[in-house]
């Protein structure tokens, strides 16, 4: 991480500097769509509901942002900008003048660890320490030390806790500096008044032999904060963990293979689309790409939760992050290292935090309007308890109270913990949460719509049926199958195994087989009209005919198996109250077979994208699940949306989840992990607002002192972070672990004619 000044040769004169810094951060800069650039900048100070609300509204009046979105967990803001309508040396200096230190983000290198988190574990145990000290003093006090004995208790309890709150009080005292400077408020201001206050007033206690102090209160204050922030920062940095993980797996760089056969070492951000690249065993695969030669195997374990290697020949699609285990492989990369599938994986969790759901804007509102509220209650506590009773010692203890208590943390926390929490869970079982809103609204859903072809089935043909036992025939088709990359031919291929039969002057025809001549005889593997056989039209599935000279010798059938789990999957969601729909393109047969075998006994068939957009419309509050191209619109205007990582860049782009495995199981996970978040969510507000209803009155009618407004403010907090974290335990329902009973297609035996 770097500053973006100043640099070398940095000229002198104010405009050409600024000219300079927009040079330099449009080549920094990350190119996106329509000539948007995007910058992304540490903000190391943000912490709160009210920081995100601060920078982004701070961003959003320059003319030339069109979104600023604020990540709590990596402390970054994100910015999309039009250089056309301004300068992007704007940017920074925006985010300094709403009260943040800031500096543009290069790489996400870290490390130096975490030093906000070890700081605020310095100040926890160096709060916990002088809070547990100075409150024995005050036990003795309590009960019954008084006179010369109370005023030493008193100046050494001011010895521990003076240092310890300078010390442990600076992220409050920092933030509310910075927001005060530049002419606003935020939650850190009436927490580092009410402690300032309590500490003076303890001071004045103790220098006129004043009966109570209030040290113990200004430290347990510190101490409770501590242990809520510092627990917040753990499972933001969880989160963060979790993204940075996933861009580790990714190599430094690759081996490209030049045209002239030379070979070069290449930075991974220097990798290009159509680049050839050697692939080692034992190494990573650096982008998503192809494989031009070799054969290897596959484990995509830390990918997609995997653990069978998956066997990849030529022509095979690979994903970055995949290590290559046995076989030399020369591949060729398809996508950029940015536009990789580990680095949309980790757009997709940066997201799911950032999003802006309906509970959570309702908190954040609420705790927007916090400080000038909390301000104008201790306020009018401090005036009305002096000039009613004229007593304001007891005036200025109330007050302090109500600053303390009020203190809104609860509300803060109470949504973006739990979606944290629920992002967290959900990467663990290898579904990726796109967008923190489709959490909330995937608890609403009442139905769920699945796509046929790659979705419910595996989306490859598989041999399920085969007449023929002629040894000679077989090895034909294989040698056949052997020379074309047709689906159906390399699902035979993988049926039959590798034959030494060679055919000489093999043709393939396409859209109807392949054909070689061999001796003076005509082989033909293809459909059954081109073969001139009559089709079998009494079972589902696709044929294929291998012919000898015209005459018929054998034929073999293909379908499309549903994945392992699908009535499994299908069970649980009925389980769960769910209605379930089939919505398909394909023909009425198929559908209604596959329909019947997973038991759904809704199905439409032949329908195109504009008649599932449709169809999805007229469901209500339904979860679409597809993957292909033409499932885009329809997962789009679902009310929710997922789908497996196999799916079309485009249907992963339209989905708000994506699971990595093979297994359907991950959909009835996401609904009952949604609708637990949606639950604890709510118990969090209702215990935030109900500890305000509650706490405001007694400590405004006098009734609480410092200390226990400390305790009870801080153990809301707590309250609130532990009720969110029972959402990594509820329902511990794994998703099973992806498996592979059977290769891709498999042998079936012979069937008589």
């Amino acid at each position: 991480m770097t500053c973006c000044v100043p640099v070398p040769g940095y000229p002198d004169d104010a405009e050409q500097r600024v000219e300079a810094d927009d040079k330099a951060l449009m080549n920094l800069a990350r190119k996106l769509g329509d000539g948007a650039r995007q910058l992304e900048f540490a903000v190391p100070d943000a912490h709160c509901a009210a920081c995100i609300r601060t920078i982004e509204t701070s961003l959003k009046k320059l003319p030339q942002v069109e979104t600023a979105r604020v990540n709590l967990s990596k402390r970054r803001v994100r910015v999309v900008f039009d250089p056309a309508r301004g300068a992007p040396s704007e940017i920074a200096p925006a985010i300094k003048a709403s009260g943040y230190h800031t500096y543009l983000v290069e790489t996400d290198a870290d490390a130096a660890g975490d030093p906000a988190l070890w700081e605020l574990v310095r100040a926890l145990a160096v709060a916990g320490f002088a809070a547990g000290n100075i409150m024995l003093f005050s036990v003795s006090i309590w009960s019954g030390a008084n006179d010369a004995t109370r005023d030493l208790f008193h100046w050494i309890s001011a010895f521990i806790a003076l240092p310890a709150i300078a010390y442990a009080g600076r992220p409050f005292f920092r933030s509310a500096w910075r927001a005060l400077r530049v002419g606003r408020t935020n939650m850190d201001v009436p927490i580092s008044i009410g402690v300032t206050l309590a500490t003076l007033l303890s001071i004045y206690e103790t220098a006129v032999s004043g009966e109570h102090a209030y040290f113990d209160a200004s430290t347990s204050l510190l101490f409770f904060l501590l242990i809520g922030r510092t627990l917040d920062h753990l499972m933001r940095e969880r989160a963060r963990n979790a993204i940075t993980n996933l861009a580790r797996l990714a190599p430094p760089g690759a081996t490209q293979i030049k045209a002239d056969g030379s070979r070069e070492f290449v930075a991974l951000n220097e990798v290009r689309p159509g680049m050839v690249l050697d692939l080692k065993p034992g190494e990573r695969v650096p982008v998503d790409a192809t494989v031009l030669n070799g054969s290897s195997a596959m484990d995509y374990s830390i990918v997609s939760g995997e653990t069978v290697p998956h066997d990849v020949a030529p022509g095979a699609e690979i994903m970055a992050g995949a290590m290559n285990l046995w076989g030399s492989l020369n591949i060729r990369a398809e996508r950029a290292s940015t536009d990789s599938f580990l680095a949309r994986m980790a757009d997709m969790m940066e997201a799911a935090e950032g999003a802006r759901t309906r509970q959570r804007r309702v908190a954040d509102r609420a705790a927007s309007v916090y400080a000038p509220v909390v301000h104008t209650l201790a306020a009018t506590t401090f005036l009305a308890w002096g000039l009613v009773t004229g007593d304001w010692h007891a005036a200025i203890t109330n007050a302090v109270a109500v600053l303390i208590i009020t203190c809104p943390c609860a509300l803060a926390l109470a949504v973006p913990i739990v979606h944290v929490v629920a992002a967290g869970k959900l990467f663990a079982h290898g579904i990726l949460m796109k967008d923190g809103a489709a959490l909330e609204r995937a608890a609403e859903i009442d139905r769920v719509a699945f796509d046929k072809t790659g979705t419910l089935t595996r989306g490859r043909p598989v041999l399920v049926a085969q007449s023929g036992t002629l040894s000679a025939a077989l090895d034909m088709a294989a040698a056949l199958a052997a020379a074309s990359t047709h689906p159906l031919s390399r699902a035979l291929v993988i049926a039959l195994g590798h034959r030494d039969t060679v055919a000489a002057e093999i043709v393939e025809r396409p859209g109807q087989g392949i054909e070689a001549q061999a001796n003076g005889v005509l082989w033909r593997l293809g459909s059954a009209g081109w073969c001139g056989v009559a089709d079998r039209h009494d079972v589902v599935g696709t044929q294929v005919w291998l012919t000898r000279d015209g005459e018929p010798l054998a034929w073999f059938r293909f379908a499309d198996i549903p994945r392992d789990d699908a009535n499994t999957a299908i069970a649980s969601l009925k389980k769960l109250g769910l209605r379930i729909s089939l919505i398909s393109g394909d023909r009425s047969d198929a559908v209604a077979a596959l329909a019947s075998e997973v038991g759904i006994a809704d199905y439409s068939a032949g329908l195109l994208p504009a008649d599932k957009v449709a169809a999805v419309g007229g469901l209500g509050n339904a979860m679409m699940v597809g993957d292909g191209i033409n499932d885009a619109p329809a997962l789009r205007a679902a009310h929710v949306s997922m789908a497996p990582a196999s799916a079309a860049d485009i249907g992963r782009s339209a989905a708000d989840f994506v699971f990595t495995g093979e297994q359907l199981a991950a959909v009835p996970f996401v609904i009952r992990t949604a609708r637990q978040a949606a639950s604890i969510v709510n118990q969090n507000l209702a215990i935030a607002i109900g500890y305000n209803a509650i706490a405001v009155p007694l400590a405004v009618s006098g009734m609480v002192t410092p200390l226990i407004a400390a305790i009870a403010m801080s153990s809301s907090s707590l309250i609130v972070v532990l009720n969110a974290l029972r959402l990594r335990w509820e329902g511990r329902t794994r998703v099973p672990k992806p498996r592979r009973s059977a290769p891709l297609a498999e042998p079936m035996p012979g069937i008589a004619e």
